[in-house]
């Protein structure tokens, strides 16, 4: 229905419109064709349909067979989807109909189903969602499609989809409306598909190799396991104030392997209340395993075997391009020593230079830093400065003590810890080491963390009491490694923000 210049603002300002919110044309044009299906006795929020099919089974099974062959074939399916495309005048009429594997196209012919159904047809806009059997044919240009046989009508969309050439063009809109993404953009959808097989890959690879997995406390009485600000609430029933956990249970499943368990794993979210980039948000996914009796060389040779078999999982092969790096994963893994890298890049000693000297070395990059930051922290600030031109796939050895309490120390270099970082594409997407199942040695370095705290460092680790007990009572030798979904944004070569399915929005501005 089209209105003439100004009718449409009348029937917006009559009676029947003044108590709610204004509606734009297109939407009372749909409001009107929902209530007309009502008048016709159709539910324009449908009922159940069973579709024998879906699209892209449709045209791999059929796309080779001739007209003729699949005329004699008489194939009949059934599918639902949402019309993508509507096309046609009178009594005929083509529409493309979207499902969850792709778009199908579908023929109607009035004097092919009932007067009833085609009105149910000519009531249809493009948005709503229909099931539809018929016979599986092939147009004059060799397009596959379906000649409708039964019509159902099963939602009614009130609001019309974006327009399918630009789709959503507003970043901030494609956030907030991401289901409009997913619907004008296979890309999108596709992105989210592989997502899945990034994470089944990750599980299934740990299951097979002998891990179980665990679930740990999300909230919980101290932050602990990482070096990160949390987010802090409060616990009515047992009037505490709690954490929202910076760790996939890394103190938890070291517990565990207390308790006798010898490889665990937890998948999940966690939680920092930090900064927001192309590579870090406050809410995400991680993985974090934990395995008994091994060291973090053990643990190189695992993680370098799971990141070969997630790449070949989600590119077919052992290659990809990210961030201007190409990446072979199956080439020879680097190996970086943290001190040698610094010293090599940038000309700095870490161990033998002044607080002053790495505060110019960081000035001379441009890098913006707080001044009353720790020694340490501004190290940890020129290896991200050298880190971003490293291509990998390699590994990161050779960590200061300071930046990481939880590791062994390497007994060729107390200075330094058994850890491990796998970096590629100038970042690091992997964090590994030896264990540290120590418990005075832990309780020295939790006590120089907490001064360091004490000193206004906010990514300084807690002081766990309950954790050290439990190493008390002995914990094996052990390697522990975790990643996070940064990995797969990486990999697809997109801002992180972009790989989450609904990110985190400011609520709009009323």
């Amino acid at each position: 229905m089209n209105y003439k210049k100004g009718e449409f603002d009348k029937i917006m300002n009559t009676q029947e419109f003044s108590n709610v919110k204004r509606i734009s044309e297109h939407e009372l044009i749909r409001t009107e064709k929902m209530n007309k299906l009502r008048d016709l006795g159709i539910d324009p929020f449908g009922d159940k349909f069973i579709a024998s099919t879906h699209s892209k089974e449709l045209i791999n099974n059929y796309s080779q067979y001739s007209r003729k062959a699949l005329l004699e074939k008489n194939i009949t399916v059934s599918l639902a989807g949402r019309v993508m495309t509507k096309r046609g005048k009178g009594k005929a009429g083509f529409m493309h109909i979207q499902d969850v594997e792709g778009q199908i196209q579908v023929y109607v012919r009035a004097d092919q189903i009932t007067q009833l159904e085609f009105e149910v047809y000519n009531q249809t806009d493009i948005g709503d969602i229909i099931g539809i059997e018929g016979k599986v044919f092939k147009t004059q240009t060799d397009e596959l499609s379906v000649r409708v046989q039964t019509y159902k009508h099963l939602t009614k969309a009130l609001k019309p989809l974006p327009d399918k050439f630009h789709g959503i063009t507003d970043e901030d809109m494609k956030f907030r409306k991401r289901y409009l993404d997913i619907i004008m953009n296979k890309d999108v959808k596709e992105l989210f598909i592989k997502k899945q097989i990034f994470w089944s890959t990750v599980r299934n690879f740990l299951l097979e190799k002998g891990f179980l997995e665990v679930e740990t406390p999300i909230l919980e009485v101290s932050s602990g396991g990482a070096a990160s600000k949390p987010f802090k609430t409060h616990h009515n029933a047992l009037g505490i104030d709690v954490f929202l956990r910076i760790s996939m249970g890394e103190l938890w499943q070291k517990k565990l392997l207390v308790a006798g368990f010898e490889k665990t794993f937890e998948i999940g979210r966690q939680f920092r209340n930090e900064g927001m980039s192309n590579e870090h948000l406050q809410d995400y996914t991680q993985m974090e395993f934990y395995w008994a009796y091994a060291d973090y060389s053990d643990g190189m040779e695992i993680t370098k075997e799971l990141y070969r078999k997630i790449t070949k999982a989600l590119m077919g092969t052992s290659k990809f391009i990210s961030r201007g790096f190409e990446i072979d994963m199956d080439k020879e893994w680097e190996i970086y020593d943290f001190q040698e890298v610094i010293k090599e890049n940038v000309g700095v000693d870490i161990y033998n230079t002044s607080l002053e000297d790495i505060k110019e070395k960081l000035e001379s990059f441009d890098v913006i830093f707080d001044p009353d930051l720790g020694y340490w922290r501004l190290v940890d600030l020129l290896w991200k400065v050298v880190r971003k031109d490293l291509s990998g796939p390699g590994f990161l050895v050779g960590q200061p003590v300071q930046l990481n309490p939880l590791p062994k120390r390497l007994k060729e270099d107390p200075r330094k810890v058994a850890q491990m970082q796998i970096i590629l594409a100038g970042s690091e997407m992997g964090n590994g080491y030896s264990e540290l199942n120590d418990p005075l040695d832990l309780d020295e370095r939790f006590n120089e963390q907490r001064m360091m705290s004490e000193a206004g460092d906010e990514e300084a680790h807690n002081h766990d009491e309950d954790f050290v007990e439990a190493l008390k009572y002995g914990m094996p030798p052990a390697f522990g490694f975790g990643f996070s979904e940064r990995l797969f944004s990486m990999m697809m070569d997109k801002p992180i923000r972009e790989c989450v399915i609904f990110p985190l929005m400011k609520p709009q501005n009323k």
